[in-house]
């Protein structure tokens, strides 16, 4: 091999390494190193030794534009998500990353805060990064506009040879280039409100956000068909929707709710942490759960198990969620463009709900 560049700290012609550095270290072409570095065309074992261990000595590292202008892939993935702080998605997040690392991709994290700019901003440089997939986790406000803007970043993506993935969002309609990987939101609202009305309940306060949010809407749809199936009627009145997904809107809205006279027997909590407000407000009103006010969630996160009584909740495999992303983006399906894969969710019960006015009447940390 060539000699090789002084790396003492005092030698004044100490810089970065380049990938010439590392072609006249290995006694090989430029190319030949481009190829190593991409991993896109053979290379003889022993000159693909010789280089690797270049590009070790001089501590060489990757350009990543110059990679994609070789027509190389940076082994990078992109998630994209509201707010890293979430227990929910926090978990799909994770589920994304070690799917990712344990196939060698590094992972890029963007937030956007709710904000659809900073969220085309993210993917545009995800996209320049050469990502072999973005994925947006979470949900999303859902209207004519949104689902043109993601059907064009869909197809930008799939022209440039990466790939949009909706992790815990619907599909876009059909013929979209994206892959789907949600869980059976509304179905867990629909077994949720039916555990409810089978222990007697049919005065359901029901707290969430904004109904155009998907996330608000698959679940409301869940609560209204359940009622409906099993005879009982919505009460308007009772849907206290538009609040954030935070304690404190729980807390808020319920304690308004119960400094008038008490017209409901049970609440439906669009989120646990929702639903952890909503109990400190039964608790400060001098009430008790489930004994005057049954209390359900929506997540299941580690809170609801901690909470006295323990939470009734659904849970949604997250983690998995943002594993079976990760595989069916890099490893899709022949077939159609659009791909699709709904987890299920199941509905685990505690101690916060009963029939209205009764005692669980179990051992005490069931």
């Amino acid at each position: 091999m060539a000699r090789r560049r002084s790396d003492a700290p005092d030698d004044p012609d100490r810089r970065q390494s380049t990938i010439k550095d590392v072609a006249e270290l290995a006694g090989v072409s430029l190319s030949t190193v481009s190829r190593v570095v991409a991993g896109n065309y053979p290379v003889a074992r022993a000159t693909r030794s010789r280089v690797q261990r270049a590009i070790e000595e001089l501590n060489y590292v990757t350009n990543t534009h110059a990679r994609v202008l070789g027509g190389g892939s940076a082994r990078t993935v992109g998630f994209i998500v509201n707010d890293v702080r979430g227990a929910a998605f926090a978990e799909a997040v994770h589920g994304v990353e070690q799917e990712a690392a344990r196939r060698g991709h590094i992972c890029l994290v963007a937030t956007t805060d709710g904000d659809p700019a900073r969220e085309l901003a993210a993917i545009q440089l995800m996209r320049e990064q050469r990502a072999a997939a973005v994925f947006l986790i979470g949900g999303a406000t859902d209207n004519a506009a949104y689902r043109a803007r993601v059907a064009d970043i869909a197809r930008s993506l799939d022209a440039s040879g990466s790939r949009l993935v909706l992790c815990g969002r619907p599909p876009l309609g059909d013929g979209i280039p994206v892959t789907v990987v949600e869980y059976d939101n509304e179905g867990g609202a629909y077994a949720l409100t039916s555990f409810l009305v089978g222990r007697g309940h049919r005065r359901i306060l029901y707290v969430g956000g904004d109904p155009e949010f998907t996330t608000t809407a698959g679940r409301l749809s869940g609560f209204r068909r359940a009622m409906g199936d099993l005879g009982c009627s919505v009460d308007e009145s009772l849907l206290e929707l538009g609040t954030g997904f935070t304690r404190e809107s729980g807390y808020a809205r319920v304690s308004a709710r119960l400094r008038g006279e008490r017209d409901f027997t049970a609440v439906f909590a669009e989120t646990d942490v929702i639903a952890g407000g909503a109990m400190a407000a039964v608790f400060d009103a001098g009430l008790s759960v489930p004994e005057d006010v049954s209390i359900v969630g929506y997540d299941d996160i580690p809170l609801a198990a901690d909470l006295r009584p323990g939470l009734t909740t659904v849970r949604v495999p997250y983690e998995e969620l943002g594993r079976a992303a990760v595989r069916a983006a890099l490893d899709p399906p022949a077939g159609r463009a659009d791909q699709r894969q709904v987890l299920g969710a199941h509905v685990v019960v505690r101690r916060s709900a009963d029939r209205p006015g009764a005692s669980l009447g179990v051992p005490a940390g069931t």
